[in-house]
């Protein structure tokens, strides 16, 4: 089996681990606001990522000498995923993923501000084409302010930001230490604004909640699992496009489920999103 396929057979686990989150966070968010889900979510990938990690033997690679960075990153993952949580409540399922995908070209536009790397011509190309994308997924009206689309375009920020940290993270800090720090600083932050918007009170799983709830906290960690063993197999150039398939996927699963519109101009605009960071990420390797 060549590498192609087998980053091909990863990236599948990821789209099906993405859109059953989708599935199961509209299913709990009846019951649950986006702060208890991110509190129940944290709590199974504690209990996930501690029983990996004792079972291969790497507890011991856990420290504390860039909590301050790992404080820094979550807070930034919290904030995205409450946000994406939340639009996925608000707008069309596509709508989101469109959205979600700018996360590149915003991570091209920060990278000088936290790691100093120089925006190149074919990067300040890619950002400009990505934002017309971002502009006919949203189609803002300036007369009403949409909290989905804010929501929506806002996660992506946050998970621009997730990233650049964690790329300062892995120049230091193992795999077991940044997965271990992502459970449980979540799980607080959770826990803390859970506590606060409730009065004191954090509602609990109804039993036919449970099972979506635990969903959650599976698919979350097994998405990001997949889609970093597509990386190691085959490069970005060759994932990318197969990450893409996500948004046909989730509008299909948006139609079927909930009735949503297949909307034209949400595929053109997230077609230019794609555009723009296939071409950055092609062009730039040139380079």
């Amino acid at each position: 089996m060549n590498n192609t396929l087998k980053a091909a057979l990863w990236m599948i686990g990821a789209i099906v681990a993405f859109t059953s989150m989708a599935v199961a966070g509209r299913v709990v968010s009846a019951e649950l606001n986006t702060f208890e889900i991110m509190f129940y979510r944290s709590l199974t990938g504690i209990a996930i990522v501690v029983s990996i990690t004792w079972f291969v033997g790497s507890l011991g690679q856990i420290g504390s000498n860039k909590l301050g960075l790992h404080v820094t990153r979550n807070l930034c993952h919290f904030a995205g995923q409450n946000l994406w949580f939340y639009a996925i409540t608000m707008i069309p399922l596509a709508q989101v993923f469109a959205l979600e995908f700018t996360t590149p070209i915003w991570v091209i536009l920060l990278s000088p501000l936290f790691l100093q790397e120089r925006i190149t011509a074919i990067g300040l190309f890619s950002a400009t084409l990505g934002f017309i994308g971002i502009l006919i997924v949203a189609r803002p009206d300036p007369a009403t302010l949409d909290l989905g689309i804010l929501a929506g375009a806002s996660c992506a920020i946050c998970f621009a930001l997730t990233a650049i940290f964690t790329r300062k993270l892995t120049r230091t800090e193992s795999i077991t230490t940044i997965l271990f720090y992502l459970t449980v600083l979540q799980a607080g932050f959770g826990a803390v604004c859970a506590l606060i918007y409730g009065s004191g009170q954090i509602a609990v799983p109804s039993m036919e909640a449970w099972p979506w709830v635990i969903l959650i906290g599976i698919a979350g960690l097994l998405a990001h699992f997949c889609l970093t063993q597509a990386l190691c197999i085959a490069p970005a150039s060759v994932v990318m496009p197969i990450d893409f398939v996500r948004l046909p996927v989730i509008a299909i699963v948006g139609a079927l489920l909930y009735n949503e519109p297949i909307d034209a101009l949400v595929f053109i605009g997230a077609g230019l999103i794609f555009l723009a960071n296939y071409v950055n990420i092609t062009r730039g390797q040139r380079a």
